[in-house]
Order: C-alpha cells, then sequence, then structure tokens
C-alpha cells in the first residue's frame, strides 16, 4: 500500500520537452511544492484531473540521462527508482520531444533497462506535424505504450490519462536492454555484487543499475550516499577492462534507436531555426544580440521595478504610520512598527525584482534563448573555472543578489552553482548606489576637484568605474575559489539547442509565483527574523528623553544621535573602532556599517541619525553631505577626506553588508557553512582591500 493510499505517477523527461507544462495540463496546475529529501531542488506533485480513482503525479527535474555527477543530476535516477528517501513511483511516463524523438528517447531507453512500469509520450505533437514519429512504431521500438500529446493544444491528453490509467492495472513489461559487448558485461558482472541491497530490483534492472555505476562514479563526482565498496568495484572494473567503457555502452544504446527509427520519415531541416542560429550564434552579431538582451533585463531589474518598489514601500510606511497612530507610544509600538512591519517591507520588497527575473528567465529558457547565451558565453566563463550559464546570474546580481542566487538553479552541478552564489554578491546590487551616490557626491563635489580636473565628469567616471570594479573582482574571484575552496575539474557545456518556440503563459506564471512564493516561505522568515535583531541593537539599552521635553527639531535630532550612540549597536561601533580606524573610518561609520547589514541602502539613514539630521534622509541630502564633509578628528583634521572616500567605496563594493543575500543563501544550501564562508571571505577582502588602497594613499602622501 502507497504511503497515501493513492498511486503515484511521475513524469520524467529531457529538458525543453514540455513535460512541466505536461504536468500543467495534466494536474490543472494544482502542485504541492517541497522540496526532495536532502536536497533544495522544488518537488512539485498534483492530483490527475478527470473522474475516477485518484492518481498523483510528480514532475521529476528534467535531465539529459539518468547518468549522473552531481546530486541534482541524481534525482531523476531516485525519483524514478524510489532511493534516497524518495517513494517509488507506481508508473513513468517518459517524455520525449516528437520533434527530436530519436535523441530524446535515449532517456526512455534507459529507463526500460530499469525494467520500470512506464507510457511513452511523444509531447509536441503539434509542431512536429506529419515528420512526428509514428507512436505505434516508437511505443514497439520501447515495448510500451505510447501516445502522441500536445501539452499547449490537449491534443492527445485523455488518450494519454486512458493509456496510463491502463498501465497502472497491467502488469509491467518485460525488459529491454541493447546487446552490450563482452567487455561492458564483464564489468557489470564485477560491479553487481557491490551494489546496495536497498537499491536491488532483481535480474535486469541490477545490470542496468551496474551500468549507471560504471557511466556515473569516478573521482570528480559530486554524488552523495554511494557506498565506498561501489566506488571499489567500479574502479576495479574499469581498471580490468582496460579500455573507456563509456563510449560502448552509449553506442550500444543509439545502435538500438537508431535501428528501431529507420523506418521514420526524418523530420525537414529548420530552415528558419538555422537562419536565425547563425546570427545569434555569430562571435559578433551573437555577442551584440546577447548584450542587447542582457541590457534590456538589467533594466527592467533596476529601473522598470521601481515603481512597484516605491508603492510597496509607500504601502508598508502607510501601515507603519497607521499602526503608530493607533497604538500609544511606547516600546510594543516601536517593535511592531520598526520591527515587525519594517521586516516585512524588507521582505516583500524584494518581490518585484524576484518576479520580474523569473519572468524573464522563463521566457529565455522556454524560447529557446537562454541555451544560445550559455554556449555565446562559455569560453569567457570557462577562463574563470565556471560555464556560460553562470554568466546570467551573475550578471542579474547587478539588480539584485537575492533574485541572482535563485537564478542559479538552471546550473546542473552543485559546485558551478556554489562557486557562482559566492561571487554574485560583489556585482555592484542596486542597493548600493544610493551609498555610491551619497559618499561620491559628498566628497567629490565638481567645485573642489583641483584645476586640471575641473570639467571633466569625474563623478560619473567614478560610478562607472565601482561597477567595472565590481565585475573584475567577480571574475578574479571566481578564479581564484575555482581553484582552490571549490576546486573541481572543468566540466564541458553539454546541452543541445532547442528549437525556438512560443513560451506558454500559463506555465511562466506558474513558475514565477511557484518561485516568488518559496522565497517569501523561506527566506523572508529569516530576513524577518534578522530585520528585527537588528532593529533591537538599534534601540537597545534605551536613552530616556528629558522630561521638559524637546525645544526645536535640533534638539530632537540631537537626542536621536545620543541615543543611537548609547544603543548597543553604537556601543558595537565604538568597540570595532579599532579594528576599523586603518581604513579611515571611525566610529560613526561603523555603526553605519552595522544598519548596512540590514540592507545596505540603510546606511544613509543611520548615517543621518549618527549626525543628528534624522533617518528621513537619502542620498540626495544636502545637510547630511554637509554634515559628513565638516566633521573632524579631534586635531582638526577632516574624517571625510576622498582617500578615505574610496576606501569606504571599496569596502561597501567588497564586503558580505546585506543579510537578504545571507538568508537566502542559506536556503538554497541548505545549511549556514557556505553563508558564514561567504560572510568571512568576503568581509576579509573588503578590510585587506581598503587597508592597502588607504595605507598605500597615504604613504604616498594623499588623504
Amino acid at each position: 500500500m502507497k504511503p497515501s493510499g493513492v498511486p503515484l505517477v511521475a513524469l520524467v523527461g529531457n529538458p525543453n520537452t514540455g513535460k512541466t507544462s505536461l504536468f500543467n495540463a495534466l494536474t490543472g496546475q494544482r502542485a504541492q511544492v517541497g522540496n526532495y529529501p536532502g536536497i533544495t531542488v522544488d518537488r512539485r506533485e498534483g492530483r490527475l484531473l478527470g473522474d475516477g480513482p485518484p492518481v498523483r503525479i510528480l514532475d521529476v527535474p528534467g535531465t539529459l540521462s539518468l547518468s549522473a555527477r552531481s546530486p541534482e543530476e541524481m534525482i531523476a535516477l531516485e525519483a524514478t527508482l524510489g532511493l534516497g528517501g524518495n517513494e517509488r513511483p507506481d508508473l513513468v511516463v517518459l517524455v520525449a520531444d516528437a520533434t527530436r524523438a530519436v535523441g530524446t528517447l535515449y532517456l526512455p531507453l534507459q529507463v526500460r533497462e530499469l525494467s520500470v512500469p512506464a507510457v511513452l509520450a511523444l509531447n509536441l505533437a503539434d509542431e512536429a506535424g506529419a515528420a512526428a514519429p509514428d507512436p505505434a512504431s516508437a511505443g514497439a521500438a520501447l515495448g510500451l505504450p505510447c501516445v502522441a500529446v500536445s501539452a499547449r493544444t490537449g491534443q492527445g491528453l485523455p488518450e494519454l490519462v486512458l493509456a496510463l490509467r491502463a498501465a497502472l492495472a497491467a502488469p509491467p513489461p518485460a525488459p529491454l536492454a541493447p546487446a552490450f559487448p563482452p567487455e561492458v558485461v564483464a564489468a557489470e558482472d564485477l560491479v553487481l555484487p557491490a551494489l546496495p541491497d536497498d537499491w536491488r530490483r532483481g535480474g535486469p534492472a541490477d545490470r542496468a543499475l551496474a551500468r549507471w555505476a560504471l557511466l556515473s562514479l569516478d573521482a570528480d563526482d559530486e554524488l552523495r550516499g554511494v557506498p565506498p565498496g561501489l566506488r571499489a568495484a567500479v574502479d576495479a572494473a574499469r581498471a580490468a577492462a582496460g579500455v573507456d567503457l563509456d563510449l560502448p555502452i552509449v553506442r550500444a544504446r543509439y545502435a538500438l534507436l537508431d535501428a528501431a527509427a529507420a523506418g521514420w520519415a526524418p523530420p525537414p531541416p529548420r530552415t528558419l531555426t538555422a537562419r536565425v542560429d547563425a546570427v545569434l550564434l555569430h562571435p559578433v552579431a551573437g555577442l551584440a544580440v546577447f548584450l542587447a538582451v542582457m541590457a534590456t533585463v538589467f533594466q527592467a531589474l533596476f529601473a522598470w521595478s521601481d515603481p512597484l518598489i516605491g508603492l510597496i514601500e509607500d504601502a508598508v510606511a502607510a501601515v507603519g504610520a497607521a499602526a503608530a497612530g493607533a497604538l500609544p507610544p511606547g516600546l510594543a509600538t516601536d517593535l511592531l512598527v520598526e520591527g515587525l512591519i519594517g521586516g516585512v517591507g524588507n521582505v516583500v520588497v524584494f518581490l518585484p525584482q524576484i518576479a520580474l527575473l523569473f519572468t524573464f528567465i522563463g521566457l529565455l529558457e522556454a524560447s529557446g534563448y537562454m541555451a544560445r547565451a550559455a554556449w555565446l558565453m562559455d569560453r569567457l566563463m570557462r577562463a574563470v573555472g565556471l560555464n556560460g550559464r553562470a554568466f546570467v546570474p551573475m550578471l542579474s546580481g547587478f539588480a539584485c543578489a537575492v533574485p541572482a542566487i535563485l537564478a542559479t538553479r538552471t546550473m546542473e552541478r552543485r559546485r558551478d552553482r556554489i562557486l557562482t552564489m559566492m561571487v554574485i554578491p560583489l556585482m555592484t546590487c542596486s542597493a548600493r548606489l544610493p551609498v555610491y551616490t551619497l559618499i561620491i557626491g559628498a566628497l567629490f563635489p565638481p567645485e573642489a576637484l583641483p584645476p586640471g580636473l575641473q570639467g571633466w565628469p569625474v563623478q560619473a567616471g567614478l560610478m562607472v568605474a565601482m561597477y567595472l570594479f565590481s565585475v573584475l573582482m567577480a571574475l578574479a574571484a571566481a578564479a581564484v575559489l575555482g581553484r582552490t575552496v571549490l576546486k573541481g575539474p572543468k566540466v564541458p557545456l553539454l546541452m543541445e539547442l532547442p528549437p525556438y518556440r512560443m513560451p506558454q503563459l500559463r506555465s511562466l506564471a506558474q513558475l514565477v509565483r511557484m518561485r516568488s512564493a518559496a522565497f517569501l516561505r523561506e527566506a523572508g522568515t529569516v530576513i524577518l527574523a534578522f530585520t528585527v535583531l537588528m532593529w533591537g541593537l538599534l534601540t537597545f539599552p534605551r536613552l530616556d528623553p528629558p522630561a521638559a521635553g524637546f525645544a526645536n527639531d535640533g534638539e530632537v535630532a540631537a537626542f536621536e544621535a545620543a541615543r543611537l550612540e548609547h544603543s548597543a549597536a553604537g556601543r558595537v561601533g565604538k568597540a570595532i573602532e579599532p579594528v576599523i580606524r586603518p581604513l579611515g573610518f571611525d566610529w560613526k561609520i561603523g555603526v553605519g556599517l552595522i544598519g548596512a547589514f540590514a540592507a545596505r541602502e540603510v546606511f544613509i539613514s543611520t548615517m543621518g541619525l549618527v549626525y543628528g539630521i534624522g533617518e528621513d534622509v537619502d542620498e540626495e541630502s544636502p545637510a547630511l553631505r554637509e554634515r559628513m564633509a565638516a566633521h573632524v578628528h579631534a586635531d582638526g583634521r577632516p574624517v571625510y577626506t576622498p582617500l578615505m572616500g574610496l576606501s569606504l567605496l571599496v569596502f561597501f563594493a567588497l564586503a558580505a553588508q546585506c543579510m537578504s543575500t545571507l538568508a537566502v543563501l542559506k536556503r538554497e544550501t541548505a545549511g549556514y557553512g557556505w553563508p558564514a564562508f561567504l560572510f568571512v571571505w568576503m568581509t576579509s577582502l573588503a578590510w585587506v582591500s581598503s587597508f592597502v588602497l588607504y595605507q598605500g594613499g597615504r604613504l604616498l602622501g594623499f588623504g
């Protein structure tokens, strides 16, 4: 009996075969979302629509084959066979692309070797038209029921439902396997005794698992839960064979598929796709198009979301003001307004950018362009130890690191995803821009420039320089980390370029809704907790206002500055002053850095409090700029010099000053280890870089 008493059907197929669209069509997009056991990859399950006994449908992440080199790629195998804590499916629906059936039947053949009950669904039959394989011929080739369907139009869906219900009631089909050469069979014999007992299915399925081990296990894989004895047996089998076993296994499978497909009419040449690819994959024209596409995405994330972000911020402020007006003054009201309501605002304010990012990623993936972009940028990214899929998340970091880290889910290898996550926060996000504007505007005003620089756009040049600096540091960091902490082999980017298609808006909307909800549910709770913690540090211990009240706004601002100095954050700022003084910073900047951990732009309002102006200031505030420029040390030397300003810019560019980034990183890596490592290495890099710049500048007579 199944744990729920309801049979489970898993949808398994290659990427870009319309598998998730078929899942949505079969379930009506009513999916329960969770995680696969032990890994932060979304697991979507829904109920089959229509009359008849209930059936659960599981959407397995797309994979090119069951051979796995990373934990994420192993999900397909575990979900298909019920390994690794997964429930064993009663049936597998193998989703193949009718426009390129021979290529996408490699995975179904692997499943057939495992003797798993299955039904074959030739999706995109409407697009293939007359070139689609005959379902009877394709089904006979694999010994399975086969139905031609189109998830987009609904063609063949009733027939597919009837076929899967019939297969659930029928005995499993006889096993199918190609004729493998003797050296492969001999290697299987050596591996079979080492298979774990809970993996065994008996007969041909065990031999298929032995072949999986021969293809998947080596010194560079990232697989978890593989017994050492099985690894040793694979090494011994390879050594005994004396030849690379991958090629004869793959050749035998394709020989069977090619022979079975000999009578199928080949699809007509995709002349339109070829003509478009001649431009999009061109080293010059293709790069120009790619930059234009990425500029559009960047503009959307950086600017188009501003109106909605502004509305959210205004709404949060209005709710806070209403709560403050309706409740009596006191600590509880401050906690509700500044801590809880403000914390909710810190979470919800990311939604426009997250929704836009996943909308663009979904459009690019579904249209077929994302694969071209990854291929185009692969040469550059391979130079720093990554592949082309890392470029889009890194570029998205210009808008915000939070959705950019979520975008790394498009990368297959866990090592590559973590390496990309480690360098994304170095990209100059939109939250750094107000800080840069304040520092550059306060310390590099046009009227204060040396005569030789009068009339030059120094401020704009500094802003551009900060963006270029962030890109170079991110690439350099990827090269260093990829050769040290996250050392791993350079795996080539292997992908099949899918045909161009019109994205399905319903599926896209479902994807955006699901991932936005996951952010609110998981990362948002951590962000809220950190916001309340920062409120506590900036509030306690409390300093009571004078009994006589305040005579004017100046006294109010002075009291707020004194209250902040008296708080735990102020005391921490003074405690860390010896550490940051070599960078040119005093305790007041230390308080600003502490406040900026909640969100980098909070540095500005915190500095407004420190300098007795109030928190309702922005980067364009002349009062704050003038107060900072006039601030001096005890000996009369100015605190804010151009050299100190450059040191602060570099520190903000490199330090891990964003709790939201750490929160979402914790969610994506399923632990605190990598967030802690990111915080330590980025903060150390920021301190060392600022120290070298500031002290080196002083030695050269600047500042």
